[in-house]
């Protein structure tokens, strides 16, 4: 896959893998985001090395419109910077499952929004980078 088009096998689907993911994955914050990881080993051809969803709490932001601003902002940083994660997936065999959740209370603009993004799919490469492929977790199919 290549170019900045986010395609269908990278969105994070089925109840059971979302399940797992916040059932068992690391945490880490980039105020307002906080994204939630499963690094995996690599899974069948076809699946795309990163898959990922976007959750953004009604008890933070109670109107709609504001829910659907910042899920699209937070995708768009996700698709122009997740190149700064995937070459780290690919070189060492693995997968990643992400959730970004929102934080804030209040609509944060998309400068601030992209920043943090690129910092934590930063650290998520290196902890792909670092990660010895002991994780309990087993692939499950969308």
């Amino acid at each position: 896959m290549t170019g900045n088009r986010l395609y269908k096998s990278e969105k994070l689907c089925g109840l059971t893998r979302i399940d797992a993911l916040f059932a068992s994955g690391r945490s880490i914050i980039a105020y307002p985001l906080r994204a939630v990881y499963n690094i995996l080993p690599h899974g069948e051809n076809g699946t795309a090395p990163a898959r990922f969803l976007v959750s953004v709490p009604k008890k933070k932001l109670r109107h709609a419109v504001d829910r659907v601003l910042i899920r699209r902002r937070t995708r768009e940083a996700y698709r122009l910077n997740r190149a700064a994660l995937l070459p780290a997936l690919e070189a060492k065999g693995r997968r990643v499952d992400v959730a970004f959740v929102y934080l804030s209370s209040s609509l944060s603009d998309y400068g601030v929004i992209e920043e943090k993004m690129r910092q934590l799919l930063e650290r998520i490469a290196a902890q792909a980078s670092e990660h010895d492929g002991t994780s309990q977790e087993t692939a499950l199919s969308c």
